[in-house]
C-alpha cells in the first residue's frame, strides 16, 4: 500500500485563529500516527516558535521550517537539511537595503548558535512589535553596524514596514534568481513583510526531501497563504482552506474548511476514517 505524507502549514492552516491548536486537532493527528499514519507540517516559523504552538502533537517526524531553510528532527532538534545565502547574495542584499535606506531583521547560524540580528535604530512599527514579543528571546541579539547585522550563516531576511515602503526593495530582490521573495501581509497583525531567503529554501524542495526520508510514495498538502504556492505545485493532492489567499485556491485540488473550524482536522477525518 503506498504511504502518504500529510504535510501542513500551520499559522492560517492548523493553528486556528488564536495560533493554537485546537483539543481536536491535537486528538486527530495523534491518531492519525498512532494508526501508521505519517504527519507533519511545514512553516515559516523558526522551530523555537513552532514547537512551543505544537505541544501536544506525538508525532517524532521531522519538521520543515523557515519556509523551508531547514528540515529540523522535531525531538533531537538535529539540523536535516538547510540552505544559506552565498557571500555574493548576502552583499547583494546589503546593497539593496543600503540603497533603500532599510534595516531588516536578519537571521544566522553564529558559531553554531541561531540567532536573530537587529539594528535598534529609526525601526519602523512592525519591527518594533516584533522585538518587543521577543524581549527575552535567547536569539536576539541587537548590533550596532550591517557587518555585524549580516554576520554568519545567513538563511533568512525579514522586512516589516508599510506596502509602498517594502514595494522598492522587494521589487530588487524577489526577480532576482538567487533569492526566494515572499511579500505579503501578516495573518495576525496587519503588517506588510518581505521575506527573503536562499532560491533553494522552499517548502517544495524540504517537502521533497522529507517525503524521501520517511519512505513516502505520495505528498498531501494543506495550506492558506502565498508561501504555500510551491509546495502546492509540488504535492500530489493540495487542499486550499476557506481562508486562504485567491492565489492558493486557484491551483489547489480543493477548498476545504478554515483554520477556525479545524479544516484540516475535518478532511482526515472524512477522507481517512480517524476516530
Amino acid at each position: 500500500m503506498p504511504k502518504t505524507l500529510y504535510l501542513s502549514d500551520l499559522d492560517g492552516t492548523l493553528l486556528r485563529p488564536d495560533a493554537r491548536l485546537s483539543n481536536f486537532a491535537i486528538k486527530t493527528i495523534n491518531n492519525l500516527v498512532k494508526s501508521g499514519g505519517y504527519f507533519s507540517y511545514a512553516t515559516a516559523r523558526s522551530l523555537v516558535t513552532a514547537s512551543a504552538v505544537t505541544i501536544g502533537l506525538d508525532a517524532d517526524f521531522p519538521v520543515i521550517c523557515y519556509n523551508g531553510a531547514f528540515v529540523f528532527g522535531n525531538k533531537s532538534k538535529n539540523i536535516l537539511l538547510s540552505h544559506y545565502f552565498t557571500g555574493e547574495e548576502i552583499t547583494f542584499v546589503m546593497d539593496v537595503m543600503e540603497q533603500n535606506n532599510f534595516t531588516p531583521i536578519v537571521y544566522s547560524f553564529i558559531n553554531g548558535v541561531e540567532h536573530f540580528s537587529f539594528i535598534s535604530r529609526n525601526n519602523s512599527t512592525g519591527v518594533q512589535k516584533f522585538l518587543n514579543a521577543r524581549q527575552n528571546d535567547p536569539r536576539r541579539r541587537e548590533v550596532t553596524s550591517a557587518d555585524e547585522l549580516f554576520s554568519g550563516n545567513v538563511f533568512y531576511i525579514a522586512c516589516i514596514d508599510d506596502y509602498d515602503r517594502l514595494l522598492p526593495i522587494n521589487g530588487v530582490l524577489t526577480p532576482d534568481v538567487r533569492i526566494y521573495g515572499i511579500f505579503h501581509k501578516d495573518v495576525y497583525t496587519g503588517d506588510w513583510w518581505g521575506e527573503y531567503l536562499p532560491a533553494k529554501a522552499t517548502k517544495a524542495t524540504a517537502a521533497a526531501k522529507l517525503k524521501k526520508m520517511l519512505g513516502c510514495d505520495k505528498l498531501i498538502v494543506f495550506g492558506d497563504g502565498l508561501n504555500d504556492i510551491p509546495l502546492f505545485e509540488a504535492a500530489d493532492e493540495a487542499y486550499a482552506m476557506a481562508n486562504a489567499v485567491s492565489e492558493l485556491k486557484e491551483i489547489a485540488t480543493a477548498v476545504i474548511g478554515s483554520n477556525a473550524d479545524d479544516g484540516v482536522a475535518k478532511w482526515l477525518i472524512k477522507n481517512l476514517g480517524i476516530l
